[in-house]
């Protein structure tokens, strides 16, 4: 299920959200969750900086927002229920804008990325084994560019307009 708790911020204009579609979004968890393999059912909050901030801090010790958190179950139920994810709409919007998709792509990549999470892959710690994963399931569920990705590489850099010539310098006549 998804429970979207749209972010009440100035800093994120309220029609940025109007793209999420709660039954587009389920649909593309459905086929996410089996594509990464989970059998359990997953809870999703939308919501905001505020409240990621909040479930950070309580879980994790970090004082600050992120765009998702996942939290797995523990195995003895996992083929009911999987775990959960929280993602930031606030931390979403800027980065779609950033990296030039829409809102729901946005939350897309972070759906999956928090469920390869939930089935025990851990870009932190692994030799680059969830980069290539994700990238591959990126591909199969035809999303744009790769989380793990854009956080490792560098944004690329619009070219720089060459320089123009300089004028020769005319040579007064004696």
């Amino acid at each position: 299920m998804i429970t979207i708790d749209l972010p009440s911020t100035a800093s994120t204009p309220a029609e940025s959200f109007d793209s999420l579609s709660k039954p587009g979004l389920t649909r593309f968890l459905a086929r996410a969750r089996a594509a990464v393999g989970l059998d359990g059912q997953v809870e999703v909050l939308l919501s905001s900086d505020a409240e990621l901030k909040r479930l950070n801090r309580a879980f994790r010790g970090k004082n600050k927002a992120t765009d998702v958190l996942s939290f797995p179950t523990p195995p003895e139920i996992a083929q009911e229920h999987a775990g959960d994810l929280a993602i930031s709409l606030d931390t979403a919007a800027r980065q779609a804008a950033a990296f030039g998709h829409t809102m729901q792509d946005e939350v897309r990549i972070l759906l999956l990325h928090g469920l390869l999470h939930l089935h025990g892959e851990d870009h932190e710690t692994d030799q680059g084994q969830m980069a290539a994963r994700e990238a591959q399931l990126r591909l199969q569920l035809k999303l744009p560019v790769n989380l793990i990705e854009r956080v490792t590489q560098p944004k690329a850099q619009p070219k720089a307009k060459p320089k123009p010539k300089p004028k020769p310098k005319s040579r007064a006549k004696p």
